[in-house]
């Protein structure tokens, strides 16, 4: 059997940095959602050991690789000495701010329980997820969700619309750990702080709830994010923010027609990727079973 999951991308409505942990990774309160962008996982079982092929050659094929690590880290915990094919075809831009290793890793631990009846109960599979990484028990999760700790204690948040979203990704990565690094928290961009509490009695609001503490490192450095967020508002969109650690923007518009004008009028600026999405509110089906395809290009490692 093959299968072939849709591995989405999401963006941070708001993120607020709450605090530095003695083992130095920082606290943070985050309204997380999926975006319909998607990379493409396809699984195959094999007898041998773990491949991976990709479609992005500057992305290593080997354990360094988080889905890689996900699929060894599937069968290390259900004891099988067996292996995978895994060929991933990137779509959704690296480094960016979007979470697409980490929904990589998640399509493929979903993947192969699936493939194996499901011998890893939820509560494991999100044990799992957090070995591997902290946004990675979100794309387990499967929905909405407001997120705290290092951001894999998650509880679904249903006061989402469905949003229509232009996001605008520069040519350039930046670097999450170095974000986190030289993050001052007496310094911080969200004025307006969103509660539990108030978010479980409110809808969301963009108006109120968008922020990003960690603006305040990724927009010192990139002066030009800010602009890019300002030209989605005055192209009307209802606010915009970066996501994560950057340096992806997005912007949130009143409908369909709205985000296509935007991106029609959308100036020329040095190679920025723009995609035209919407919030995943809802389930989402990203698997299902299907023929293999032949030809896919990348270089495959045991």
């Amino acid at each position: 059997m093959t299968l072939l999951i849709q591995s989405p991308a999401k963006i941070n409505l708001f993120l607020r940095v709450t605090g530095r942990r003695p083992d130095g990774y920082h606290n943070l309160f985050s309204l997380m959602c999926r975006v319909s962008i998607y990379d493409e996982v396809v699984l195959k079982p094999s007898p041998g050991a773990i491949t991976l092929r990709c479609s992005d050659p500057s992305l290593p094929v080997d354990e360094t690789n988080l889905a890689f690590r996900a699929a060894r880290c599937f069968f290390e915990a259900v004891g099988r000495k067996e292996g995978c094919d895994i060929r991933l075809t990137k779509r959704i831009p690296i480094a960016a701010g979007l979470g697409g290793g980490s929904s990589n890793a998640a399509s493929v631990l979903l993947g192969l329980n699936h493939l194996y009846g499901y011998p890893v109960d939820r509560d494991e599979l999100m044990r799992l997820g957090r070995s591997l990484g902290a946004d990675v028990p979100f794309f387990l999760f499967q929905s909405p969700a407001l997120a705290s700790g290092i951001g894999d204690e998650l509880e679904a948040y249903f006061g989402l619309a469905r949003w229509p979203v232009l996001i605008v990704c520069p040519p350039y990565h930046v670097s999450t750990r170095m974000v986190y690094q030289n993050l001052n928290l007496q310094l911080t961009n969200c004025q307006k702080q969103p509660t539990r509490t108030h978010l479980n009695k409110a809808a969301f609001n963009p108006s109120f709830h968008l922020c990003n503490d960690l603006e305040t490192v990724t927009l010192a450095l990139h002066p030009e994010l800010a602009r890019i967020k300002d030209c989605l508002r005055s192209q009307g969109a209802v606010g915009a923010l970066m996501s994560g650690s950057g340096p992806s923007v997005f912007g949130l518009f009143v409908d369909d027609d709205a985000v296509r004008r935007a991106r029609a009028a959308w100036p020329p600026d040095r190679g920025s990727r723009l995609f035209e999405t919407e919030l995943l509110t809802g389930p989402v089906t990203i698997i299902r079973e299907t023929e293999p395809k032949a030809g896919h290009s990348g270089k495959a490692r045991r």
